[in-house]
């Protein structure tokens, strides 16, 4: 779980990312969230957006998807949000909060 302060800085930091990947029409399926865990072990850090086409709203496809993946809800903003989960492999762990 994420205090304030290290949410903060992961908001500043993913304010500078793209979003890597789109939930449309197709929902959430099991294929997106196999993709959405490789790319957090790679990247601990993303942003996801939700088209106008999906059956859910952004904070309601980010509270499906956080859990599912252990990872923290950093912030939702408008159709989009961003997922922080620190990597399980200690080599490619790139956000530390000294």
């Amino acid at each position: 779980m994420l205090n304030s302060k290290q949410r903060a800085k992961l908001r500043a930091q993913a304010s500078a990312l793209d979003p890597v990947f789109y939930v449309g029409k197709s929902g959430i399926s099991d294929e997106l969230l196999n993709q959405l865990e490789n790319v957090l072990n790679a990247r601990e850090l993303i942003k996801i957006s939700v088209q106008d086409n999906c059956e859910f709203k952004s904070r309601e496809v980010a509270d499906i998807i956080a859990p599912k993946l252990d990872a923290d809800v950093v912030a939702v903003i408008g159709r989009k949000f961003v997922l922080f989960r620190v990597s399980k492999d200690p080599k490619k762990r790139k956000i530390s909060f000294d």
